[in-house]
């Protein structure tokens, strides 16, 4: 399976490209001095691709965005967010041996969310 293209949103961004997204967003808060935050991108970029069209996968540097990180409460990264219709509906911190499927379960949970609604 091919990578996605993860999104790069800002404190200005957020809003627009997370609560107002038509489709669930998975935002990876994450600094570029972070070990961790290393491994879990590749992973990430895979989801995109899987997900694509589906799931929004964004990154947000919590170094250059503090705003959004604090509002959010973010303590330890990486951290990742899973909204839908722009309300917090899951939560993973760290890199752990399960991850990807950590990831791919909330993801699959947003499209039984979506398609229950529709």
């Amino acid at each position: 399976m091919a990578a996605g293209k993860t999104i790069e949103v800002t404190d200005d961004t957020f809003e627009s490209e997370v609560l107002a997204s038509e489709i669930p967003v998975l935002v990876d808060y994450w600094a570029p001095w972070c070990g961790p935050c290393r491994m879990a991108a590749p992973v990430l970029e895979k989801i995109a691709g899987e997900y694509e069209g589906r799931l929004k996968v964004c990154k947000m540097n919590v170094d250059d965005n503090r705003e959004v990180a604090s509002g959010y409460r973010i303590m330890s990264i990486p951290t990742m967010h899973l909204f839908k219709n722009g309300e917090l509906v899951d939560q993973v911190t760290g890199v752990t041996p399960n991850f990807e499927s950590d990831l791919k379960r909330g993801a699959r949970g947003a499209k039984q969310i979506i398609t229950r609604e529709s």
